[in-house]
C-alpha cells in the first residue's frame, strides 16, 4: 500500500487543482444552472485517465456513465452526483460559494462536501491506483447523475434498458458519509424513502381585506388545520394504514445499531438544541433516528410576510411536507393513505399539488462486501467505524441498487461540521486525501484471491 499511498501524496496537488476547477462551475439542478458545463468536465477527467464515458439524456440532466474493464472477473459499482443545492443566503457565506478557499486546512466551496470532492477523490485514487499497479483489479462501473438534489428525478430513465449491467456489481460504493462528532468514521447501508410533495388551498380569486375574514374562508386555517390532521401532539403520525407495511430490523441491524456509537451530547452542541425529541436518549434515540419513519413540514407559505403590518386574507395557502419512509414503505402507497385521509378527515379540498418520491433501502450487516467495506474502513482510518444499517437521509439507493440485490456502503469525505446545504460548505482536506487511500485500499483488496 505505501506505494499506492506515495503516488497519492505526490499527486495531492494536481487533483485539488482538478477539485478546484469542478467547484468553481456551479451545477444547481434547481435551477438548471451549469449542469451542462460540468457534466462535460467531469467526462473529460473520466476519459483522460482511461474511462470509456457515455452522457446518458434524460428528460432532465445527462446521467455519467463511467466504464473501464478490470483484470479479474468481478466488477465493482461507484455512485455520486455531480449537482449542488442553491447557495442561498449568499450574504451568509464568508467567502463567495464558487470561488474555491482554503482556510485552516479546509476548503470551502458549494458542492465540495455533497458531492463533488468524493467525485475527484475517486478520480484520483483511480489514476494513482493505475500508474502504480497498471489495471484495476474488478471492472468498474461508475454512474454520476445530476439531479440527486432534487430527488433523481429522471434517473429511472437511465435505469431501464440497463438492468443486466446494474445486476452485476457484487457491491456499490455510494456515495456520502465522512467522520462524525466523535470523529469516528461512518458507513451507512443504505437510505430512508421519501415522498416530497406540495399541499395546496384555495380561497376567494384574489386577496382579500381582512375585514371580509367574519364572512369568507381563509385558506391559510383550511390548510393549518389539515396540517394538524397529520401529526398528533405526541409525535405518532395519524395517517391509518401509514406504519402497515413497516418491516421490523433484522437482528444484523439491531445489532449494528446497538454497537453504533452516537454522539448524542456533541451533535446537540452542534444543532444548537437542548434535547431531542421526546427527550429521547440512547438506544430509543438511534432507532427513531435511523428506522423511524417521519411526517416533516418543510415550509409554509401564505399572505404577506413583508415588514410591517398588511391586514390581507390571503387567496391561497402552500405547504411543503415529506415523509421520509422505511422498509417496506412505498411513496405511492402512502401517497394513496395521505389522500383517503384528508378526505375522511373532511379536507378533499386540500390539493396534492404535485410530489416525487424515492423508495427505501437497508443493506444486510452480515453481508460480505459490507464486511470487506468495513474492514477496509478499519485499516484506513485506524478504527472500527460506525456501521449505521440506514442513513435517516435519502437517496436512489433502491432505485440503482438494492431493486438488483447489489449490497450498499456509503464513503464520504465529510465530518460533522461540512455544512452540506448550507452557507460554508467545506470539507477538511485530510479527509479528502483519507478517502482516496480508502478507495485505493478498497480496489487493494480484490486484486487478492
Amino acid at each position: 500500500m505505501n506505494q499506492l499511498f506515495a503516488d497519492i501524496e505526490s499527486h495531492s496537488a494536481a487533483y485539488l487543482d482538478r477539485l478546484v476547477q469542478v467547484t468553481a462551475q456551479p451545477s444547481i439542478a434547481a435551477k438548471g444552472l451549469g449542469i451542462a458545463a460540468v457534466a462535460d468536465l467531469l467526462t473529460s477527467m473520466l476519459r483522460a485517465i482511461g474511462f470509456q464515458v457515455e452522457q446518458v439524456d434524460t428528460d432532465g440532466s445527462p446521467v455519467i456513465l463511467a466504464q473501464m474493464e478490470g483484470a479479474g472477473p468481478q466488477t465493482l459499482l461507484f455512485y455520486n452526483h455531480y449537482d449542488v443545492q442553491p447557495a442561498d443566503p449568499l450574504e451568509a457565506w464568508t467567502t463567495p460559494p464558487f470561488e474555491p478557499t482554503i482556510r485552516e486546512g479546509k476548503l470551502f466551496a458549494r458542492g465540495v462536501a455533497d458531492n463533488k470532492g468524493a467525485i475527484i477523490a475517486r478520480i484520483g485514487a483511480i489514476e494513482s491506483y493505475l500508474r502504480v499497479r497498471g489495471r484495476l483489479p474488478v471492472n468498474l462501473v461508475w454512474v454520476i447523475e445530476g439531479e440527486e438534489e432534487i430527488g433523481s428525478v429522471h434517473l429511472h430513465q437511465f435505469v431501464t434498458g440497463r438492468e443486466e449491467l446494474l445486476r452485476t456489481p457484487l457491491g456499490c460504493v455510494w456515495e456520502a458519509g465522512g467522520r462524525n462528532a466523535l470523529e469516528r468514521y461512518e458507513i451507512a447501508l443504505g437510505c430512508k424513502g421519501i415522498l416530497y410533495l406540495e399541499l395546496r388551498t384555495r380561497g376567494a380569486a384574489r386577496d382579500l381585506h381582512s375585514a371580509l375574514a367574519a364572512v369568507v374562508a381563509n385558506p391559510a386555517w383550511r390548510l393549518l388545520w389539515a396540517l394538524d390532521s397529520l401529526k398528533g401532539p405526541n409525535g405518532r403520525i395519524r395517517i391509518p394504514g401509514f406504519s402497515d407495511d413497516v418491516r421490523p430490523p433484522t437482528p444484523a441491524q439491531r445489532r449494528a445499531l446497538a454497537a453504533m456509537d452516537y454522539p448524542e451530547e456533541q451533535v446537540r452542541a452542534l444543532y444548537g438544541i437542548d434535547s431531542f425529541l421526546d427527550g429521547l436518549t440512547g438506544l430509543p434515540l438511534k432507532e427513531r433516528l435511523v428506522f423511524g419513519p417521519t411526517c416533516n413540514i418543510d415550509g409554509f407559505h401564505t399572505g404577506y410576510s413583508g415588514p410591517g403590518s398588511k391586514t390581507v386574507l390571503p387567496q391561497e395557502a402552500m405547504a411543503k411536507v415529506d415523509f421520509r419512509l422505511v422498509p417496506d414503505q412505498q411513496p405511492a402507497h402512502v401517497l394513496e393513505l395521505l389522500r383517503a385521509h384528508l378526505d375522511r378527515e373532511g379536507f378533499s379540498d386540500v390539493e396534492i399539488a404535485w410530489w416525487e418520491g424515492e423508495a427505501p433501502s437497508a443493506s444486510d450487516p452480515d453481508h460480505p462486501f459490507v464486511q470487506e467495506a468495513v474492514s477496509v474502513a478499519a485499516q484506513v482510518y485506524g478504527h472500527s467505524p460506525n456501521v449505521v444499517p440506514m442513513s435517516p437521509g435519502s437517496g436512489p439507493t433502491y432505485l440503482l441498487c438494492a431493486q438488483f440485490g447489489v449490497p450498499t456502503v456509503t464513503a464520504g469525505v465529510g465530518y460533522a461540521d461540512s455544512r452540506a446545504h448550507a452557507p460554508d460548505e467545506n470539507i477538511r482536506l485530510a479527509d479528502w486525501s483519507d478517502h482516496m487511500r480508502y478507495i485505493v485500499t478498497l480496489l487493494e483488496r480484490f486484486a487478492q484471491p
